[in-house]
């Protein structure tokens, strides 16, 4: 007698996954690859997913952390900046060396850079708040040529003592947790009254569409999966959305093979999401790794429609990019 597979509903939130950004960077290193050959060199992860990066190294682009990496013999081939943004040092960097380059920026974090710049331009110190060491905050921070004052917590909030408490300005890295940040920003403005936002909202509509997406449907889940890498602060956060929306417990996996199926015990009700990131087909691997266990009934839960799209820079227009090509992403057309 086949043994009855136990029901379980899962939550599986839209909007999730690739965002326009991140899509995009994954788009210029194969396009560039079928325009140029291999080798392609990418400066650090083009985006924080190892199954990516993985999936790219396969075609034959070539991970490095410095442009010093790349050998004289090589020089020719295309390297391309990630989509966390670099400091201004490195294409100067790039062009110093006769470099052929492809700045792969997420257009979102390039308007944050200059938003930076716009208030060291009117006279105000920079404030950014963000992650220490994250390759975002490098990168905008590298765009100054002065000083810039990192803000993470509430507490260097409470600390910072500024030589002109009138002439500050605020940018936020675009990965973070919507309602740390309004924290933190509630905590600046409290202080220091005049201090000016910047132009435009800093986080971007992915990070505040997924993690709005999770907090709809945590709530009453037995267990909630995200579906991304440690080093993707964007899905951290969606972790902890999760955990604070009532989901009974809440994980990140980077792949099925992480799901500690002896731990979850007894489950009727699954949320699962993606990070930014994250690759659809890896979530399409954990609900078969679950239909394997559970009868499965999927419920979509739809928060946001997203219409972004951000084409590849001119140079690579000319070469047309099918499903095929992205296949090892987004799964079979």
């Amino acid at each position: 007698m086949i043994e009855k597979k136990p029901p379980l509903t899962i939550r599986l939130c839209q909007p999730r996954g690739f965002c326009a950004g991140v899509d995009r960077a994954i788009q210029i290193v194969v396009l560039a690859l079928k325009k140029y050959g291999a080798p392609v060199y990418v400066r650090h992860e083009i985006v924080h997913n190892r199954y990516v990066v993985e999936g790219l190294q396969s075609l034959g682009a070539v991970f490095i952390e410095e442009l010093s990496e790349i050998p004289p013999e090589h020089r020719q081939s295309p390297v391309v900046f990630s989509a966390h943004g670099v400091p201004k040092s490195v294409p100067a960097d790039a062009e110093a060396r006769n470099l052929f380059y492809l700045d792969a920026t997420c257009p979102l974090v390039s308007k944050v850079h200059k938003q930076a710049m716009r208030h060291q331009r009117l006279g105000r110190h920079v404030l950014l708040i963000g992650h220490a060491g994250h390759p975002e905050v490098i990168g905008t921070m590298g765009q100054l040529p002065e000083a810039v004052t990192l803000i993470e917590t509430e507490a260097d909030a409470a600390s910072f003592v500024p030589a002109d408490p009138a002439a500050l300005g605020f940018v936020t890295q675009t990965t973070l947790s919507v309602e740390d940040t309004a924290g933190i920003i509630r905590a600046l403005q409290e202080r220091f009254p005049e201090l000016h936002a910047p132009a435009a909202e800093s986080i971007c509509y992915a990070t505040t569409n997924r993690q709005e997406a999770v907090k709809e449907t945590a709530a009453g889940a037995d267990l909630f999966l995200v579906v991304g890498a440690p080093n993707s602060s964007n899905s951290r956060r969606l972790v902890e959305v999760a955990e604070r929306a009532g989901a009974a417990m809440s994980l990140l996996v980077q792949r099925a093979s992480e799901i500690p199926w002896n731990e979850i015990g007894r489950i009727s009700t699954l949320g699962l999401s993606a990070g930014a990131s994250a690759p659809e087909i890896i979530v399409d691997e954990i609900i078969d790794a679950f239909r394997q266990r559970f009868d499965v009934t999927i419920d979509l839960a739809i928060t946001a429609t997203e219409t972004e799209d951000f084409p590849v820079m001119r140079v690579l227009r000319d070469v047309e990019l099918t499903a095929a090509d992205m296949a090892f992403v987004n799964g079979a057309a």
